[in-house]
């Protein structure tokens, strides 16, 4: 009797300490890609398939550019397919809604079948110049796509395209995600916003970082957050904040991050290093 209790204990203490360094935001490295990834931007998971996709930019991210593509990779960094989608315009953020994938090109967004990698449909943004992250409202089969060169935050409903927010205080705004119906903003002067898409209510979450590329939730109103530049910063329920990671005198890019809760596993996508890497927050 006492020796079960004392292994429900143990079992016990082990979760909370768990759950305990997924809030601190502890990273423990797993696994690194090989180099076939180029100029990845993006990871997006996909936990119902146990796949991960990345939004390979393949070169710069110029208009010009029309040979990105999307990777397919198990979440254990092995490859599943190099060109899951192709002949894609400087990819960067992606989305699901449904069985469809969503994925930013410069100036639109592209829609493609998960069953297939086929493009389906395009969906242009008139007058955009650099369409960077994609976060979607799947309950109210909303896309929200930003633009850092200008400063814009967009929705794609019904295929349909308008402007949520514009101007100050965005200013290079990239990262997005959709939490308990608020957009949460990265914006370029290091601050994460939360903006409610009815009321347009603006509220800051926190501050002091640089320009943030990607963002994922821990939970409990904590998050993970990228800067371009090589930093990952953990972001606490009160709004402080502590960098978890630099690797920017190495010149190995953080781009557009993604996490899987179940396994507490946060996926970076190293840009000009030409790998995702693995890292535990268990």
């Amino acid at each position: 009797m006492e020796k079960s209790f004392l292994v429900v204990l143990s079992s016990l203490m082990i979760s909370l300490l768990s759950s305990a360094n997924a809030q601190t935001g502890t990273l423990k490295p797993v696994w690194e890609s090989d180099t076939t990834l180029r100029t990845p931007e993006c990871v997006l998971v996909d936990p119902g398939k146990n796949v991960l996709y990345i939004a390979c930019i393949n070169g710069n991210p110029t208009l010009e550019n029309k040979s990105s593509y999307i990777a397919k990779i198990g979440q254990d960094g092995k490859l599943i397919k190099l060109k899951f989608t192709e002949n894609l315009n400087s990819t960067k953020g992606m989305g699901i809604m449904g069985d469809k994938l969503y994925v930013t090109e410069m100036t639109q967004v592209a829609e493609i079948a998960l069953s297939t990698g086929k493009i389906l449909n395009r969906y242009p943004i008139e007058g955009a110049k650099f369409l960077n992250d994609i976060a979607i409202d799947t309950q109210k089969g909303v896309i929200y796509v930003t633009d850092s060169n200008d400063s814009k935050v967009w929705s794609i409903t019904n295929g349909k395209a308008s402007i949520v927010l514009a101007g100050a205080p965005l200013k290079g705004c990239n990262g997005l995600l959709v939490e308990n119906n608020q957009l949460l903003i990265g914006n370029g002067d290091g601050s994460l916003l939360t903006l409610n898409p009815t009321t347009k209510q603006l509220n800051t979450i926190a501050k002091g970082m640089g320009g943030i590329d990607g963002i994922v939730a821990l939970g409990n109103k904590t998050y993970m957050v990228t800067e371009w530049g090589g930093k990952i910063w953990h972001i606490r329920a009160d709004g402080t904040t502590e960098l978890k990671m630099d690797t920017s005198k190495e010149k190995i890019n953080s781009a557009d991050i993604g996490y899987n809760p179940t396994t507490q596993m946060l996926f970076v996508p190293t840009f000009f290093h030409n790998t995702v890497k693995a890292y535990s927050l268990k």
